[in-house]
């Protein structure tokens, strides 16, 4: 079965935006910085964890001054719930470091100096370009990967090849919304597990739909 095209992903776009009018970055932050910790801490973890967490763990520090001195095991400690949490640690005081040592404790505001940055990759990256600077950025993570090849927007193996591909048919002004639009869609009703195609909107476009 073929693929969506270009007019077809856009009115996939279109039903999603009346379906899901409240998509937004679910994550809490006040500053990039926040939000590039917040997004850190997200890997293998769901928003609702990390914004327990960061609740408590930015009342005290929320800045790159006060993590690039912090021992580690302290850290691990303020953050353990989130998972994986050793290796996040390690991460964000690394950054913390980079980001004092060679940005002035700003954080970047481009996709190359980001994924520079200990532990964060091309969707960490992206998710801070789009939402805290307003640049045009789709980040794919587990949910955009799913739902946008379950879809039939694209047909790909990696999340980095979705991106590519999902950049090339979704216009660029619709790069940042589109993220959200699909994790809401795969939260509430395309799920990993279940897809509730009974109530899905996109079963006319839909080609895992056609396919079973």
């Amino acid at each position: 079965m073929k693929l969506l095209n270009k007019k077809e992903t856009d009115l996939c776009l279109d039903i999603l935006e009346n379906t899901y009018p409240d998509a937004h970055c679910q994550l809490d932050y006040k500053s990039p910085f926040e939000l590039l910790l917040a997004t850190i801490l997200s890997a293998q973890c769901t928003d609702v964890r990390v914004n327990k967490i960061t609740e408590e763990l930015f009342k005290g520090y929320n800045k790159p001054c006060d993590f690039y001195k912090m021992p580690q095991e302290k850290l691990e400690g303020l953050i353990k719930s989130a998972g994986f949490y050793r290796n996040k640690a390690k991460n964000i005081i690394e950054t913390s470091r980079v980001l004092m040592d060679k940005y002035g404790g700003e954080v970047p505001g481009n996709f190359e100096d980001l994924v520079r940055l200990p532990g964060v990759g091309r969707k960490t990256a992206n998710v801070v370009l789009s939402n805290a600077f307003n640049v045009p950025a789709l980040a794919v993570d587990t949910h955009v990967f799913r739902v946008t090849n379950r879809i039939g927007i694209v047909a790909e193996k990696t999340p980095e090849d979705t991106e590519i591909y999902l950049c090339k048919k979704i216009k660029k002004e619709r790069w940042s919304k589109a993220h959200h639009l699909f994790i809401f869609h795969g939260r509430r009703i395309c799920s990993a597990r279940i897809a509730k195609c009974q109530i899905c909107p996109l079963t006319d476009l839909c080609r895992y739909y056609k396919e079973n």
